[in-house]
């Protein structure tokens, strides 16, 4: 209850995370790169599960004519009362074949397919429980053993970044040194820039945050792109077990940030910027295709309209027809429109008038039993 003097809105933060947890979330990610860079072992090592156990892994005569295919995985993860839909959206086949020129429209298609779904149902009358598919983050595994971005890279981050939230990642980054991977990292960034690639970009920072706060977002904003290693054995270090990797010369342990950015990777792909890659994808690139769409439709009518027009020039009485019945179609949709939108007022209505009528006649009850 509120005290005196408030009015109790101060509680509206608690019925939100209540609803929020009690509804779920759900979360989109795609996994990009040719195979061998371990993005199967990644996955598994970031959200501790086995999502690949009946994967079978192609011989080298299956790559050679090899195309892109896509692959979902479906888990719900549960921690601490709040449940997680995720959906690892997996490419296996992408650069594998002897021509590679085309492995981004596949991966394009699929993502635009999820916008043009969900636009779908976004428009139809049952928008309650509407599934959304759309691809939150795109994380691109980049090869270590290159001297930079290949071809294939900046071909594919050009078509997709204004579709998807692309997160560059550089895979077993246990076969690099601190020195490499710092060369690596600032030749891909320099890359990046050349080519007009935009990657994701972390969010400036509120003043009003705290400290630590500030600061890992800072360590989070510099790390990019991710330096990473992945690993689901666990071996034993100083009396403590961790997941790793063992080699002659010692141990890399996958969530020590120095040996590599597994750890980072993982706080901001869950703990700090989720609900962010979220916004973007519903603010900026599904309104970006929700635009573009609305204008294609649109110039596709206007040209259907010029071709009756056309069609019906040696007769001034069929244009005038054409119209009037283009009118009447435009007009009855309209009206269809205010139809469904004055139903929806009456059923509120409705409800309303019949709780208030349970309030009614439970007072009525209650006058009755006083005056016996």
């Amino acid at each position: 209850m509120p005290s005196v003097g408030e009015i109790g809105f101060a509680t509206l933060p608690e019925q939100i995370h209540r609803k929020s947890v009690k509804k779920g979330f759900d979360f989109t990610m795609m996994v990009v790169g040719e195979s061998g860079l371990g993005k199967s072992t990644f996955i598994n090592s970031l959200f501790l599960a086995n999502l690949y156990k009946d994967r079978k892994i192609p011989n080298v005569e299956e790559k050679l004519d090899r195309t892109v295919t896509i692959e979902k995985k479906t888990m719900e993860i549960e921690e601490k009362g709040v449940k997680l839909k995720l959906t690892i959206v997996d490419t296996p086949g992408f650069g594998e074949a002897v021509n590679c020129e085309d492995n981004w429209k596949v991966i394009e298609s699929y993502v635009t397919e999820q916008f043009n779904q969900f636009f779908k149902d976004e428009s139809g009358l049952n928008r309650k429980n509407i599934v959304d598919n759309r691809v939150h983050c795109c994380l691109y595994f980049i090869p270590p053993w290159g001297h930079g971005l290949r071809p294939l890279d900046i071909e594919f981050m050009k078509h997709l970044h204004q579709k998807v939230n692309v997160v560059p990642v550089i895979a077993k980054a246990d076969t690099l040194n601190a020195n490499e991977i710092c060369r690596l990292k600032d030749k891909v960034l320099r890359e990046l820039k050349e080519n007009e690639v935009h990657v994701y970009q972390l969010p400036d920072c509120d003043s009003d945050e705290e400290d630590e706060f500030k600061q890992q977002h800072h360590e989070l904003k510099q790390s990019i792109p991710f330096a990473v290693i992945g690993s689901t054995q666990v071996v034993e270090v100083n009396g403590r077990r961790v997941r790793g990797r063992i080699y002659p010369w010692g141990i890399v342990e996958v969530e020590n940030p120095i040996h590599s950015d597994f750890l980072k990777l993982r706080t901001f792909l869950v703990s700090t910027h989720m609900q962010d890659l979220k916004d973007v994808t519903r603010d900026v690139h599904y309104e970006n295709y929700r635009a573009q769409y609305l204008t294609k439709i649109s110039r596709q009518a206007s040209l259907e309209r010029g071709k009756l027009r056309r069609n019906c020039k040696p007769c001034e009485k069929s244009v005038v027809e054409t119209d009037i019945l283009l009118q009447q179609k435009e007009e009855e949709i309209r009206r269809m429109q205010d139809m469904l939108n004055q139903m929806h007022k009456k059923l509120r209505a409705a409800g309303r008038d019949s709780n208030e009528n349970g309030i009614d006649s439970d007072r009525r009850k209650d006058t009755e039993s006083v005056d016996l």
